[in-house]
């Protein structure tokens, strides 16, 4: 409504004063539109003043807003910061999981059964780690697209963060072990060829593949042709390598006896190269455990026959190779067994 002018009052006091001549009824409707004016003027007076007092209140809880507005902002940078960490911590992560799978391709022993029992449990270490990577790429969506919802994003990510330096750690024992494996296997070499220096460059060879040590021993030095009667060489080359055996009772003992593929001809109750490779194992088997401090349970006794030859040309000087006894000596892979299944 239209405020009348604050000059109206004055303006009808005067014309009162120097018209005396104006009608008393025109002057008194003068009066009652200037009373109506006075009124209008003290509600307006009115209003503004709650309109002011509301425009107040308006502005102080918009400051609270804006302040709340700011924390949450610097929240999210925050976070964003702690999540870019853990990413490039996953980062690490992998590439320490990539140089221990290298690893183990070159140290992993045993039996099938423990080889192929380690090569899953590394399988899942690899797809539970493919998780997790997910797993924060959703976070990082997430943390994008709302803003809302922090403390429970932070929570996923500091328990997501827990589970890998747990992750972590048990790949960096698991390194360790493997490492310290690998130790152990070069000094048992070290001391098993120290044992039978005598023997090598005279049908004995010692070497590492796998990860374990092997011995092998050539027919010549022996046994003779078709026989499983150890010669004395032989048993003396034996005789030698029992002390190092006995100081290292973590060892498996494997004794694999090898033929060529010229069908066995021989008697005595053998029927084939399978009966002969067994026992020639057998034979050496029983002179490693007889008197000495060997557990016979860490001793396995196996006959290969001709068919796992080192060359598999027809030649004299082939057949000559293959024919040999093997002991393999490989380092019991319980603790390793363990960490992976602790996983």
């Amino acid at each position: 409504m239209k405020q009348c002018p604050k000059y109206f009052k004055a303006l009808i006091l005067g014309l009162a004063i120097l018209t005396a001549c104006v009608p008393a009824k025109e002057f008194q409707a003068l009066q009652d539109k200037n009373a109506k004016c006075e009124e209008e003027r003290e509600k307006l007076t009115v209003e503004n003043e709650a309109l002011t007092t509301k425009n107040s209140e308006l502005d102080s809880k918009t400051r609270i807003l804006q302040a709340k507005v700011d924390a949450l902002t610097s929240d999210s940078i925050n976070r964003a910061v702690t999540f870019n960490r853990i990413n490039e911590e996953l980062t690490t992560l992998k590439e320490r999981y990539a140089e221990l799978q290298s690893l183990q391709d070159g140290v992993i022993s045993g039996s099938k059964d423990e080889t192929k029992k380690l090569l899953l449990q590394i399988q899942k270490t690899q797809e539970e780690l493919q998780e997790k990577e997910d797993a924060l790429k959703e976070l990082e969506r997430r943390l994008y697209q709302r803003k809302l919802g922090l403390d429970k994003v932070q929570a996923n990510l500091d328990s997501m963060k827990r589970e890998l330096d747990a992750r972590n750690a048990r790949l960096v024992e698991l390194e360790r072990m493997l490492n310290a494996k690998d130790s152990v296997m070069r000094a048992l070499r070290k001391k098993v060829a120290d044992a039978l220096f005598g023997f090598e460059g005279k049908g004995l060879t010692v070497s590492i593949q796998n990860g374990k040590v092997y011995v092998s021993l050539e027919e010549k030095l022996m046994f003779k042709s078709g026989s499983y009667e150890i010669d004395s060489k032989g048993a003396a080359a034996i005789k030698q390598l029992i002390p190092v055996l006995e100081q290292n009772p973590d060892i498996n003992i494997m004794v694999e006896g090898h033929t060529d593929d010229v069908p066995y001809r021989g008697t005595g109750g053998l029927q084939d190269n399978w009966d002969l490779s067994v026992k020639r194992a057998t034979t050496i088997v029983r002179l490693l455990i007889s008197g000495s401090r060997i557990d016979p349970v860490r001793v396995t006794a196996a006959g290969r026959s001709q068919y796992l030859p080192i060359d598999r040309a027809k030649t004299p000087e082939a057949r000559q190779k293959n024919r040999r006894t093997e002991i393999i000596l490989t380092p019991k892979m319980d603790e390793i067994l363990q960490l992976l299944e602790s996983n």
